[in-house]
C-alpha cells in the first residue's frame, strides 16, 4: 500500500528496481574513473607532469564540488527543518511579490530555490527526497530556512557547475595552443641563415629605428593615459605579434642562456611548458573564488539588476589584464630607450616585477582564473536556471538578462 502522498519508500519498492538504478550509477562512475585513469598514465608516459598534477586538481575539485553535494543529502533534513519567519524569508526574493503571486499564487507547483509559501505547493514538492513527516515550521506559522525542494535544485547546480568549469579548463588550454601553433613557426624562423645576418650582433642602430621601436616607441608611449588606451585597443588587433615575440625571446635567451647555446634554444617549447604549469593554477578554485560564487548567488535577486552588471565583471577584468600586458611590453621598450638611443644588435628586454600590478606577476594568473570560473559560472547557472524554472524566469526576466549572459559567457 503506497503511503500517504503516493511517496513509495524502499520498502515498498521492487528490490530489482534498487538494484537497475544503483547498477546505472556505479557502472558510469567507474567509466569516468577510468576514463581519467587512463588519461593520466597517457599523460605520464607522455612527460607531462604538469598537465597530470592539473588532471590531479580537477578530480580533487570534483571531489570537492561532490562532497558537497553529499553534506546537501545528509543535512537536508535539517536545513529544511530550520524555520524562520515569513517576513524574514520574504526578502531578497528572484521574484517580486507581482510575479510570485501570478505565478505561484493559485496553489500550483512552486519551484522557489529558497522558500516555499505556498503549503500545497510544499506538499507537493516534498514527495521527491523529503519522508512524509509533520511540517514543523507550518505548525510553528513558519517557513523552511530551504526547502527540500531548494536543497534538490542546488544538487543539479552543483552538476552543471562541474561539467562548465571542466569544459572551460579544457577550452582555455586548446585555446592557448592554438594560439601558440603559429609561434612554432617564428621560432623555427630563428635557427635560420637569413635570421642570424638579419639579427647581426655587431650591428649598431637606433633604438627607435629597431622593428621593436618602430612598433612601441612612439609619442603616446611618454603618456601614461594616451599608452593605456592605445594599449586597450592594440590587444583586439593582434595580442602577440612576430616581433614582440622575437624580441622576448632574444632577451629570454640573453638573460639566461650562455651566447653559445642561444640558437639552439627552443622559445617555442618553453612557453608550452610554462602553459601546462599555469594551466594548473586555472583549474583551481580557491576559497576567495568560491566567497564570489556565493556572492553572485545572493545578489541574482529582484530589485538589484544583477544582469546588467554582474555578467560585465569578467569582461573588464579580462580587458584589464590584456591591456596591462600590453603596457609592460611597452614600457620594457622605453627602458631600453632609456639605456641609450643607440643599441647594439636586436633590443634587449628585461623585465621586472615591478612593472606589474603590486610587484605580483602572477595576480595577473589568478585573475585570469576567477575570469574563467566566473564564465562558467554566469553559463550553468543560465542553464541551470533553463532546465529548473524554464526560458522566461525571475532570473531571467528580460531577452537582455538572456542575451547579455549567453555573450558574456
Amino acid at each position: 500500500m503506497a503511503s500517504k502522498g503516493s511517496v513509495l519508500s524502499l520498502e515498498e519498492t521492487p528490490t530489482w528496481a534498487v538494484a537497475v538504478v544503483c547498477f546505472v550509477l556505479v557502472s558510469i562512475s567507474i567509466v569516468i574513473e577510468y576514463i581519467l585513469h587512463l588519461l593520466g598514465k597517457f599523460l605520464k608516459k607522455r612527460h607531462k607532469n604538469s598537465l597530470y598534477e592539473a588532471l590531479e586538481k580537477i578530480k580533487s575539485e570534483l571531489m570537492l564540488l561532490g562532497f558537497i553535494s553529499l553534506l546537501l543529502t545528509v543535512g537536508q533534513g535539517l536545513i529544511s527543518e530550520i524555520c524562520v519567519s515569513k517576513k524574514i524569508a520574504s526578502t531578497w526574493h528572484p521574484c517580486n511579490k507581482e510575479q510570485e503571486t501570478s505565478k505561484y499564487g493559485g496553489g500550483g507547483r512552486k519551484r522557489n530555490l529558497l522558500t516555499d509559501f505556498s503549503v500545497e505547493g510544499w506538499s507537493h514538492h516534498r514527495r521527491i527526497l523529503a519522508a512524509q513527516k509533520e511540517d514543523k515550521c507550518t505548525a510553528q506559522g513558519k517557513v523552511p530556512f530551504v526547502s527540500t525542494y531548494g536543497i534538490h535544485q542546488l544538487h543539479i547546480f552543483i552538476f552543471v557547475l562541474a561539467v562548465f568549469h571542466i569544459l572551460y579548463c579544457i577550452l582555455t588550454y586548446a585555446f592557448g595552443r592554438a594560439k601558440m601553433s603559429k609561434w612554432k613557426g617564428w621560432e623555427k624562423e630563428t635557427k635560420t641563415t637569413e635570421y642570424q645576418f638579419s639579427h647581426d650582433p655587431e650591428r649598431f642602430r637606433f633604438a627607435r629605428d629597431t622593428s621593436f621601436g618602430r612598433r612601441h616607441l612612439h609619442f603616446w608611449s611618454h603618456s601614461s593615459f594616451l599608452l593605456w588606451i592605445v594599449c586597450f585597443f592594440r590587444q583586439f588587433v593582434r595580442s602577440v605579434p612576430k616581433v614582440d615575440y622575437l624580441t622576448l625571446r632574444h632577451g629570454f635567451v640573453v638573460a639566461h642562456l650562455a651566447p653559445q647555446s642561444q640558437t639552439h634554444f627552443d622559445f617555442h617549447l618553453y612557453i608550452k611548458r610554462s602553459l601546462e604549469e599555469d594551466f594548473k593554477v586555472v583549474v583551481g578554485i580557491s576559497p576567495i573564488i568560491w566567497l564570489c560564487a556565493i556572492l553572485f548567488l545572493m545578489f541574482n535577486t529582484h530589485g538589484w539588476y544583477s544582469y546588467f552588471w554582474l555578467p560585465f565583471i569578467p569582461l573588464v577584468i579580462i580587458l584589464l589584464v590584456g591591456t596591462k600586458l600590453q603596457v609592460i611590453i611597452t614600457k620594457m621598450g622605453l627602458r631600453i630607450q632609456e639605456r641609450g638611443d643607440v643599441i647594439k644588435g636586436t633590443p634587449v628586454v628585461q623585465p621586472g616585477d615591478e612593472l606589474f600590478w603590486f610587484n605580483r606577476p602572477k595576480l595577473l594568473l589568478y585573475l585570469i582564473n576567477f575570469v574563467l570560473f566566473q564564465n562558467a559560472f554566469q553559463l550553468a547557472f543560465f542553464i541551470w536556471a533553463w532546465y529548473e524554472f524554464g526560458l522566461s524566469s525571475c532570473f531571467h526576466e528580460k531577452a537582455e538578462d538572456i542575451a547579455i549572459r549567453l555573450v558574456m559567457g
